[in-house]
């Protein structure tokens, strides 16, 4: 029998980067993990059932955007190289300086990348987002314009590109739509904790724009798992791939079956909540769109004091990530709409969680609540 596959992931504690630790440990898929992260597990706001995949010998704290760190990062006892290596590092946080993500999501994914290619790596994937297209309600294909649209995108995609030019590194880039699932703490997390807010003072909650305006969507769990084929994909030759048709570098979008749109959530959250969800006529809408910062700091001006409020209330010290807070980047009136064919007709993966629902969106709740985040 084959050996298992021995992997690094850098950003291993991030929130996709301890889901896939999680799924490769429980499924017992690698021979040996290194997961290394510049924060220590003790900080990372880590759930019970991460310790043993993520904490431990397996975890190795580095800065690997840092060229001295990548030697320690990337040597192994036994003088072999890692098979796979999984890039979940980089600057998560919107509306941050170009500096920020220039050091800490650019030049990170050059760095490793240099560095996997030097080394002879099987497969490196490169974990980017669907804001890398050009906003269209139409689902857009991996060939489709590109038009990044917040700054996380626009320095996801040069690292694409500069990680492209590589000689020699065996690159799959991997876009991902909006990731959700238990202990969430972007984008579905800070729709959730308006709501609670909205819940506590018996408001309306309303959204900017339509409820047409795409939103899409993807579960953690399908997302650790996609990862995980495309590799086992990559390393075993890339089954279907027509480099002259589809380029030279393997890109997947990674989107659930769902279509997801603001109307979606906003009918989800009414029904979680039970609360009234809605949208602003034409002319809020309007003048958001010239005043969106505006329009963010009286939403946020007029949330987080409640907030803090019902923490006090439930005697809640440390919420963990949670914050009603929103960033006006993500408030954009742009379509986040996905194609998620390719990863599907190539690799034969099959989506878990094919679209957000009831239930699921529960499930992130009571996440929350296990670890007493949750007012």
């Amino acid at each position: 029998m084959a050996e298992k596959p021995s992997v690094l992931i850098i950003g291993g504690l991030g929130y996709i980067g301890r889901f896939l630790a999680l799924h490769i440990h429980k499924n017992n898929l690698a021979s040996d993990v290194r997961i290394v992260d510049k924060v220590l597990p003790q900080l990372a706001w880590l759930a019970p059932e991460f310790e043993e995949a993520c904490a431990g010998s397996k975890f190795m704290q580095a800065d690997a955007s840092r060229e001295q760190s990548l030697q320690r990062i990337f040597d192994r006892a036994d003088g072999k190289q890692w098979d796979y290596v999984f890039n979940c590092g980089g600057e998560t946080r919107y509306s941050q300086e170009d500096e920020v993500y220039k050091l800490r999501s650019l030049q990170l994914s050059l760095a490793v990348g240099k560095e996997a290619a030097k080394r002879g790596v099987k497969c490196f994937i490169e974990l980017s987002t669907g804001m890398v297209y050009k906003p269209d309600s139409s689902p857009s294909k991996e060939q489709d314009k590109l038009k990044p649209w917040s700054k996380i995108a626009v320095f996801k995609l040069q690292a694409e590109e500069e990680l492209a030019k590589i000689p020699g590194l065996n690159l799959v880039i991997v876009r991902l739509a909006h990731v959700y699932g238990p202990y969430a703490a972007q984008w579905v997390a800070t729709a959730l904790c308006m709501a609670r807010v909205y819940q506590a003072l018996g408001s309306e909650m309303k959204w900017l724009w339509t409820k047409n305006l795409c939103t899409n969507t993807v579960h953690i769990h399908d997302v650790t798992r996609s990862l995980w084929r495309v590799a086992e994909w990559y390393a075993a030759g890339k089954t279907k791939w027509d480099s002259a048709k589809m380029g030279p570098t393997p890109i997947f979008n990674v989107v659930d079956k769902g279509h997801t749109t603001q109307g979606t959530i906003s009918d989800l959250i009414g029904d979680v909540f039970g609360i009234k969800t809605g949208f602003q006529g034409t002319i809020i809408s309007n003048f958001a769109k010239i005043h969106l910062h505006d329009v963010v700091e009286d939403v946020n001006d007029e949330l987080l004091g409640p907030w803090a409020g019902l923490l006090e209330d439930a005697g809640i010290t440390k919420p963990g990530p949670l914050t009603p807070f929103m960033e006006a980047e993500l408030l954009k009136d742009t379509d986040l709409s996905m194609d998620g064919s390719r990863l599907e007709e190539l690799v034969g993966f099959n989506y878990e969680k094919p679209q957000i629902n009831k239930e699921l969106l529960q499930e992130v709740i009571e996440s929350y609540k296990r670890m007493k985040w949750w007012p």
